[in-house]
């Protein structure tokens, strides 16, 4: 089993917590009030900024093209989720410059300070829980249950997610070594993930 799969394997409590939380619960179904997406959007661009931003330090650290080259593939990807935001922020109302939530803050100064001090197999730790779980989601939901929330589900449910997922979790693979260090920061991920859904729904 490679190093992704078991800390994801290692985690499967936590992903379970997630897709029975109820603000997935809410997107799957389509019951989640439309103030607690709105937050939940407003929140995430905020994420994202921060997400592409700890990629950028990854990549500057890359020691070889393919490396670097995929990161740069991943970058590219956290900016067409923020076009997805921005969309969705003309269509829902969302405000566009959010001040950021106590869990949005914990999440990402933990990004951010893994890539600012933490080794590149570190680094892929810390983001890979975003990607598997939001394309576990996607693929766990139904967009036609969905309802208005349809979109987001079929977003996280696309083969060029899970592929943005792999190329991750394979930098993982290529670049971590199995260890606390490592598991830590993986399975705090998790959790800042939940952190992340339940701040959305308290705050609306």
């Amino acid at each position: 089993m490679s190093l992704s799969a078991a800390l994801w394997r290692a985690s499967a409590d936590a992903a379970a917590a997630a897709l029975a939380c109820p603000f997935v619960r809410g997107l799957g179904d389509g019951s989640l009030p439309l103030p607690a997406f709105q937050v939940y959007v407003a929140q995430d661009a905020v994420f994202l900024e921060s997400f592409a931003r700890a990629y950028a330090l990854a990549l500057a650290r890359s020691r070889d093209r393919a490396t670097l080259e995929a990161f740069a593939d991943l970058v590219a990807g956290v900016l067409a989720e923020l076009r997805l935001h921005a969309a969705y922020a003309e269509r829902w109302g969302t405000v566009a410059a959010a001040e950021p939530l106590p869990a949005t803050s914990a999440y990402t100064d933990f990004l951010l300070a893994t890539a600012a001090l933490g080794e590149v197999g570190e680094i892929c730790a810390a983001m890979a829980p975003c990607m598997r779980l939001y394309a576990h989601l996607g693929q766990s939901l139904d967009a036609r249950a969905a309802g208005p929330y349809g979109e987001w589900v079929r977003t996280y449910a696309d083969p060029g997610f899970e592929a943005l997922a792999a190329t991750l979790e394979a930098l993982l693979d290529r670049h971590a070594q199995d260890g606390p260090q490592v598991r830590r920061a993986y399975r705090r991920a998790m959790e800042l993930e939940l952190g992340f859904f339940a701040g959305a729904l308290s705050a609306s």
